[in-house]
Parts: structure tokens; C-alpha cells; sequence
């Protein structure tokens, strides 16, 4: 086996080395940008299959580290497994459940809109159901991560001390793209974790151009889903050019795109959310708007005003207004309920009183048709007495019943005088 390096002094191609040695591999020190990447190619191995490109290695205190990180293919397993996102109200957003395990998400946004807020969720659920996440950070320190993340109640301090939360912060330009790739494998091999995050990987922009960059971030994602790990990955986009859509055209590679924007209404900038993809799960369409506070994240329901979607003090103002309207719609409904109570009683009480009169003018009118009874009696009596003074002729059974009339009549007529 024949070593060569490239070189003034070293061994040259096309010698005669190449030709008799079974095995011949390149070692290359390639320096772009200022950053040298080390590269390692199998010129020839005789017998065997053996991979063609170039794959860089690294050299460190336990050895030599080389990954055949170009040779990764698409035969990774898909799992229906969901897990949360840490935001209770976008995993509703996300069909109910959250994101899919094992899948990729870009959560874009310009400085200021929340991206590192979303990925502190996210690691925060990940530890709280005791799964390890490994935190790539390209331009904050753990310390300044954590104490950024308590500002929201999100205690990331605890995870590191429990060993479920490991940061790897380093700055794009201390490797290049096929080292930092290469460090990445072999920190995922040693920690394991089911979770990564990538904050922010646009930063990765400086190191190469549009194809080398995504090519890397290719690999990367293809490494991630072949481990079963659900990546996060936060991209800073720039006021001013089109949200929907990532410098280097990642975005095809997400499972989930989430999109964090500012809102400018009445002079005032509110912060908004919405799901611009989401792979094999009904999602909600809506721009929420949300808060960040000492809870975290805080989604707000949608508020639909006369002009449409309301947010920040316009919103606060319509409410107010809404509010007012909606009292004075209470106090005149109020003040009907009394009116027509007022009325009900008056009603009542005017019933009261026709039916006292009713019942007065009746028990007079009864006592009239009593005493006309009995003053019609009396005139009969009167007639029968007036015609046996006349000696009409009447039979003896007839001169009694008119005695006994007589009798009764009598009595009525007396009762008639009294009541006279």
C-alpha cells in the first residue's frame, strides 16, 4: 500500500508507485477561504469495491476519523410516531399531535422573530420526556443560550446537569463544511440523542457557495433520518426579499416549514406564525399571531375585525370597542327588561281593580234582583187578597191553599217592609 500526498518532495502521480502497489490512497490539505480541510481519496484498491470520492478526516486525541459521509442513500424508515413540539398550540396547528419523529424542520424568520424562542421549546419537550437533544449552536455560547432562555421560563441549566441536554457551540469559519459535517457524525455517535437543532444553520453560507452548502446540509439531513433523530434546524432570512424561500433551497428537504414574520400595523410590529408546509399531516392555514413573555411562546386565537385579521393594539383597540358596544347593547337590554316589567304590573294591577269593580257592581246587582223577587211575591199576594175581598167563589181546598199562601205572603211581604 502506497500513501502519497500532494506536495512539492512528495511521491507524484502517474509514477511507477501507482502502478505496482494493490492499494493507493491520496491525502489532500485543501485550503478555502482561509479554512484547510483535510481530505483522504482511494486512488486504487485492487480486489475489492471501494468508494471513489474524497471524504475528509480528522485528526484528534483518539486517532483518525474518517466517515464516508457522500455515500448515504434515501432507504431510511418513515415512522407515524408524533411528538410534541413544546407549544401546546401549535402541535393543534400541526393536525393535533405535533411533528412527525424523525423528521426535519426549518423555522425561517428575519433577527427578532423568535426562531431561537421555538428551538428552546422544542429542546426543553424533547428532555422533558427524557430523550437526549444535542444543541449545535453556530453563534451564542451555552451559557448566553441558557440564560437567554430563562428570560422565557425555559430552564435549559437543568437538562445539561441531568446529561439529557449536550451543546456543541462552534463558529462556521473554525472548519470547513466537510469538517464541521464530519464533527457532527462523530458528536451524534458519542452522545446518541433523538433530537438535534441546528441554531441557526444559515451561518453555514459563509464557508461555500449555494451548491456546496446545501450539498453538505443534504448529507446531513439524510444522516440525521437514517438515526431515527428529529432535526430542527433555525435559518435567518433578510427583510425586504421573499420569505417563502431559503438562500440556499433547502427548504425542498423539510418535512415541516415554519415561518416566523414581524406584522407592521398602526405603527407598532407584532410578531406572527404560520405553517407554510407539513408533510403528510393537515395543518392549519391561519398567520397567528403570538407572544413571547416569561411563559414562552404564547399563540393567540385569530381576531377577525371589520378589515380582517387584527393583531398587536389595533387588535386591543377593536376589542375595546367591542366591549364598549356590547355594554351598551347589555344596558339597553336591561333597561327594556325593566320597562317591561313595569308595565306587567301596571297591567296587573289594573286587572286587580277591574275585578274589584266587577265584583262590587255584582253583589249590588244581586241584592237588586233579590229585593225585585221578593216585591213581585207581595204583589201577588196582594192580587189573591184583593180578589177573595171581592167574594169570588173558590172551593174550601182552594180557600186553604190560598190561607196558607196567605201565610207565607204575609211573612214576605213583612221581610219586604223591613227591607224598605
Amino acid at each position: 500500500m502506497i500513501t502519497a500526498e500532494r506536495g512539492e518532495g512528495a511521491l507524484t502521480r502517474h509514477g511507477i508507485e501507482e502502478y505496482v502497489s494493490d492499494c493507493v490512497i491520496l491525502l489532500d490539505n485543501q485550503v478555502k477561504n482561509r479554512i484547510t480541510t483535510r481530505q483522504l481519496r482511494v486512488i486504487k484498491y485492487r480486489g475489492s469495491s471501494h468508494g471513489a470520492n474524497e471524504y475528509p478526516f480528522l485528526i484528534d486525541d483518539q486517532g483518525v476519523s474518517v466517515l464516508p459521509v457522500t455515500s448515504l442513500g434515501l432507504q431510511h424508515k418513515a415512522t407515524s410516531e408524533r411528538i410534541s413540539s413544546g407549544i401546546a398550540r401549535l402541535d393543534s396547528m400541526l393536525g393535533g399531535k405535533g411533528y412527525y419523529r424523525a423528521s426535519s424542520i426549518l423555522v425561517s424568520g428575519t433577527a427578532g422573530t423568535g426562531k431561537s424562542s421555538v428551538a428552546a421549546h422544542f429542546v426543553d419537550a424533547a428532555c422533558r420526556r427524557g430523550e437526549r437533544c444535542l444543541y449545535l449552536a453556530t453563534e451564542e455560547s451555552p451559557e448566553q443560550v441558557s440564560r437567554n432562555t430563562r428570560s422565557i421560563g425555559i430552564d435549559l441549566g437543568r437538562w445539561m446537569k441531568k446529561g439529557l441536554l449536550h451543546f456543541d457551540a462552534t463558529r462556521p469559519t473554525f472548519h470547513g463544511l466537510e469538517m464541521h459535517l464530519l464533527r457532527i457524525h462523530k458528536v451524534v455517535n458519542e452522545f446518541t440523542p433523538r433530537a438535534v437543532v441546528v441554531d441557526p444553520f444559515s451561518n453555514f453560507l459563509t464557508l461555500g457557495d449555494d451548491l456546496e452548502v446545501k450539498s453538505m446540509l443534504t448529507r446531513l439531513i439524510d444522516f440525521f433520518k437514517s438515526r431515527q433523530i428529529t432535526a430542527l434546524f433555525t435559518s435567518l432570512t433578510h427583510g425586504g426579499e421573499a420569505l417563502e424561500q431559503t438562500e440556499v433551497g433547502v427548504s425542498s428537504l423539510m418535512d415541516v416549514w415554519l415561518l416566523l414574520r414581524d406584522i407592521e400595523s398602526g405603527g407598532e410590529r407584532t410578531r406572527g406564525l404560520y405553517v407554510l408546509k407539513a408533510r403528510g399531516m393537515a395543518h392549519s392555514n391561519q398567520i397567528r399571531e403570538f407572544l413571547i413573555n416569561d411563559r414562552g411562546i404564547e399563540l393567540l386565537d385569530v381576531y377577525l375585525g371589520p378589515e380582517g385579521v387584527l393583531t398587536g393594539a389595533a387588535r386591543a383597540a377593536q376589542e375595546a370597542k367591542e366591549k364598549a358596544e356590547r355594554l351598551l347593547r347589555e344596558q339597553d337590554i336591561q333597561r327594556k327588561r325593566r320597562d317591561l316589567e313595569r308595565k306587567r304590573q301596571a297591567l296587573e294591577a289594573q286587572i286587580a281593580f277591574m275585578r274589584a269593580q266587577f265584583e262590587a257592581e255584582a253583589e249590588e246587582l244581586k241584592k237588586k234582583i233579590e229585593q225585585q223577587t221578593r216585591a213581585e211575591d207581595v204583589l201577588e199576594e196582594d192580587r189573591s187578597e184583593m180578589a177573595r175581598l171581592r167574594k169570588a167563589h173558590v172551593s174550601p181546598d182552594e180557600d186553604e191553599v190560598r190561607n196558607g199562601k196567605k201565610r207565607k205572603n204575609g211573612g214576605a211581604k213583612a221581610e219586604y217592609e223591613a227591607s224598605r
